[in-house]
């Protein structure tokens, strides 16, 4: 029993979007109604209320899962918590029209644009990670504006037209002022894309929100980036990882006691595919092409500081120079899907990753 439910929890969600890892919430059915928002309260055990929600935000479904004594708390927590991310996502999106993206994109070449502090913490990470990687993760690549990766919006670009705008790619033309609150881009056409930096970020705020209602075991998770705060019914989180040779397969499972953090990242989120070959959107920043060689790449540690951005950076360096840069953090829990179908995993994640 207890196995063929966690086949249809894996079957469900690989109908809905191919993730790479899978929260396993035991004896807790993962189901959700049809509607966009759902708040679905368990019953009361000894360690309390679990309350669930899912929204969709950041181009996927975020769930939130939290334990607690008052049922009332927990929904306005919850409530707030979304609240707070769709906020950032607002500031931090290059599809929202009015965003602060959109904004340094627009006065690109022209001047700067001041932006929050918010903003500004997350553009400094982004050069951090590209400085780093060896500029393997390289905001700017917002720059390559002929891929289209939406669904009903798909879209190749040829050879000449990704040669042209390779020059708007260039994280050395980031220029930020962090006493003046503000960001510059050089050179007019230049864009930011921060979907490789600033989802974890905006999943993170939200589980602050959450810890400052007084919340200690909590889950947000945003299509395969997990974050959890303490336990689930007196037992560590728990997320599977899924094996992309047989995708309604787990590889095996984490258990995560929090502060933990699971990071994805892969060529199977936004795609489509063309004369055979899968175009996906994680683009690289020294060629303008999707990555070659790395399939998924799935990362565990305790905070979101040690992984954002690492797994668009290892997929963009290939498998050999991934691994070279995962072997760089002592302690960093790795498994990379290669392209070929093969699986490598640090040493860590060797001895984090059971059988399920």
């Amino acid at each position: 029993m207890r196995h063929e439910a966690l086949s249809s929890a894996v079957s469900a969600l690989g109908r809905r979007r191919l993730v790479m890892a899978v929260p396993l919430l035991g004896g807790l059915a993962w189901a959700w109604s049809g509607r966009a928002a759902a708040l679905v309260a368990a019953p009361s055990t000894v360690q309390g209320v679990v309350l669930r929600d899912r929204q969709t935000l950041l181009g996927t479904a975020v769930d939130i899962v939290v334990q607690g004594p008052d049922t009332a708390l927990l929904r306005q927590a919850v409530d707030q918590a979304f609240a707070r991310m769709q906020a950032l996502q607002a500031l931090l999106s290059r599809f929202e029209p009015h965003s602060a993206v959109r904004r340094i994109g627009d006065a690109a070449g022209v001047r700067a644009v001041p932006v929050p502090p918010v903003v500004m913490a997350v553009l400094q990470e982004a050069q951090r990670v590209s400085a780093a990687t060896g500029g393997a993760f390289d905001a700017t690549v917002g720059g390559l504006k002929a891929w289209h990766f939406g669904a009903g919006e798909q879209r190749m670009p040829d050879a000449r037209e990704v040669a042209r705008q390779l020059q708007y790619v260039n994280a050395g033309a980031l220029v930020l002022d962090a006493r003046a609150g503000t960001a510059f881009l050089q050179r007019p056409g230049m864009a930011l894309d921060l979907g490789g930096i600033a989802k974890l970020p905006i999943l993170e705020a939200g589980m602050q929100v959450l810890q400052a209602h007084g919340i200690e075991n909590a889950m947000v998770n945003g299509g395969g980036d997990v974050l959890v705060q303490g336990q689930l019914q007196g037992r560590p989180w728990r997320v599977g990882l899924r094996d992309p040779r047989a995708p309604s397969q787990l590889l095996g499972a984490v258990a995560l006691p929090g502060p933990a953090v699971v990071a994805s990242s892969g060529d199977y989120e936004r795609c489509f595919m063309h004369a055979g070959q899968r175009q996906h959107h994680v683009l690289d920043p020294h060629t303008g092409w999707p990555t070659q060689g790395v399939h998924g790449v799935s990362l565990v540690a305790r905070s979101v500081a040690e992984v954002n951005g690492l797994g668009t950076a290892m997929m963009v360096r290939g498998p050999e120079a991934g691994r070279a840069l995962a072997e760089q953090t002592p302690g960093l829990a790795v498994l990379m899907a290669r392209s070929d179908g093969s699986i490598w995993q640090s040493a860590a994640m060797q001895r984090r990753l059971v059988s399920v």
